[in-house]
């Protein structure tokens, strides 16, 4: 029995939940599809999948051997792109990762026009408050807004003017105890993300020190949204940190003031992070050369300097 194709049903199986499902995706009998992952089984020497009358579960061994297979499939339909001479014709499917917000609002709109540049793609968009595991996950592009570390990945420079910034809603300042240092949140109501901290935030360390300050508070509201934030702040919660293009907007329009500009760590690098060999592809490429000086200006439009943030 081929080994790939064995992989390709195993791998319709898991997506599909089920035996029958994988079978009646690929036009095949139950009893072959059985067969397909009793013989990958056999080659491993292990079970892969714990199997039910109705549904099928990965083995933890299953788990490492599904991820390698999706490498391996996505892997070679990429050479068989690249050997058929289709650079010139992007085609497949595109799967893209990025964080909910930036995703939303900045790549979503680069993504709908790139659709429409590129007929032959279709774009798999993966929202994630985490950072993939962008070869295991099957994952093709990421947008990351952080310190990258040492990595195999090719990264491709967005821009570095996003920032970490407290804001508050002027009505919230105009009954509460003024903000001049980050000492001072403390006395104050915090509406906090667990992205940015759930009971502390670490600011650069005060003039004449080399010792970061840490402003230790009991949140008043902890959400895992950053849109929860937002709105709580515009709505006079408290005080709440995120990114400057989740907040610049507000800023603009005056439903939220900045605060602390003077105590704002370093600014934070964006990024695009493509696995080692993608870029060679023709989707990936095309999407990487449409995608990155559309984002540099819409990054660049919602910088600090660009929307007027106010002190």
């Amino acid at each position: 029995m081929d080994r790939i194709d064995a992989m390709r049903v195993f791998i319709a199986a898991l997506d599909e939940g089920s035996l029958a499902g994988a079978g009646r995706q690929l036009g095949r009998s139950p009893a072959a599809v059985s067969r397909a992952i009793a013989f990958l089984e056999q080659q491993v020497g292990a079970p892969l999948l714990h199997r039910t009358t109705r549904t099928i579960k990965l083995s933890e061994i299953g788990e490492r051997y599904a991820a390698a297979c999706r490498r391996v499939l996505v892997d070679l339909q990429e050479a068989e792109m690249v050997a058929a001479g289709e650079h010139a014709a992007p085609r497949g499917t595109l799967t893209v990762t990025a964080p909910p917000i930036s995703g939303e609002e900045i790549l979503r709109p680069i993504i709908d026009a790139y659709l429409e540049a590129f007929p032959a793609v279709s774009v798999n968009l993966v929202l994630l408050d985490r950072n993939a595991n962008l070869v295991e996950e099957g994952i093709d592009v990421a947008l990351r807004v952080a310190e990258l570390p040492d990595s195999s990945m090719v990264a491709v420079r967005i821009g570095g003017d996003v920032r970490r910034v407290v804001v508050a809603s002027p009505r919230y300042l105009a009954q509460h105890p003024r903000i001049d240092e980050p000492g001072d949140l403390a006395k104050h109501r915090i509406v906090t993300t667990t992205y940015f901290g759930r009971d502390a935030w670490v600011f650069p360390p005060a003039a004449g020190s080399s010792i970061a300050r840490s402003v230790q508070f009991k949140p008043r509201l902890v959400v895992n949204s950053v849109r929860a934030a937002l709105a709580a702040a515009v709505g006079g919660l408290g005080v709440t940190r995120l990114y400057t293009y989740h907040v610049a907007e507000r800023v603009d329009d005056g439903s939220l003031q900045l605060l602390l500009r003077h105590a704002e760590p370093p600014a934070m690098p964006v990024n695009l992070l493509v696995p080692q060999g993608r870029m060679s592809t023709p989707k990936v490429r095309a999407f990487v050369d449409f995608a990155v000086p559309r984002l540099r200006a819409a990054f660049a439009r919602l910088s600090t300097d660009a929307v007027a943030l106010k002190p």
